[in-house]
């Protein structure tokens, strides 16, 4: 009797314990829950990233303009579904060509999965075509995280009142094939074109679907 009494005992205490993830599976739960302050209606953080134009862009000196930003990452076969096919470029050209600002954010830590050099960047952004405004590095992931970026992509559109009315996934369809573009519901697309008439979002949140942005340990 009491050996089976311990028993339970002890069955009921490790099924309590929470193990710790290893290797990639740990790296792909921490850097998909980062701290979010980013709230739909509300001011998006204000933030100021280098360029790999040489330049530091300040989400504030946009005022006035939509702009959307877009977490990336080059070797994410998400990401890649959208510029391999050309999709991403497509928004990009038809949305900065009615004055949008479209920034591309890299959020992957310095030895992580899609951190390169500024110039392996624009040799990747000119191979691609990429119609982005400035591509933006953020190496600490101090504005991933206060956006709570979870994947690559996800997607972000700001008033020009400097409000986020989006927050998201760039579509309905979580998959990697191209062929699913085609029947998709591009949310991004959705949220600035009824915007831009003064109409209201219909959706303003979405699960986003990608890899997951690969922060490095917070300091």
């Amino acid at each position: 009797m009491r050996k089976t009494l311990y028993l339970l005992i002890v069955s009921g205490v490790l099924s309590a314990i929470v193990w710790p993830a290893t290797g990639s599976a740990q790296e792909a739960a921490t850097s998909a829950t980062p701290t979010a302050t980013a709230e739909i209606a509300k001011p998006a953080p204000d933030f100021s990233l280098a360029g790999t134009d040489g330049k530091t862009h300040a989400l504030s000196s946009f005022k006035g303009k939509y702009v959307v930003l877009e977490w990336t990452n080059f070797d994410c076969p998400f990401v890649r579904k959208h510029y391999d096919s050309g999709n991403m470029q497509k928004l990009q050209e038809t949305y900065t060509g009615k004055g949008v600002v479209w920034l591309r954010i890299c959020s992957s830590a310095d030895g992580k999965q899609g951190h390169y050099a500024a110039k392996d960047v624009d040799e990747q952004v000119e191979k691609e075509k990429s119609r982005q405004t400035a591509y933006l590095v953020d190496a600490d992931g101090a504005v991933g995280r206060s956006y709570g970026a979870k994947t690559t992509p996800h997607m972000f559109v700001v008033d020009p009142e400097g409000a986020l009315i989006y927050a998201g996934a760039i579509d309905d369809k979580p998959s990697t094939k191209a062929e699913d573009i085609k029947t998709a519901t591009n949310y991004v697309a959705a949220a600035l074109d009824a915007a831009m008439s003064g109409k209201p979002v219909e959706v303003k949140t979405s699960t986003p679907y990608g890899c997951s942005v690969k922060y490095g340990d917070k300091k």
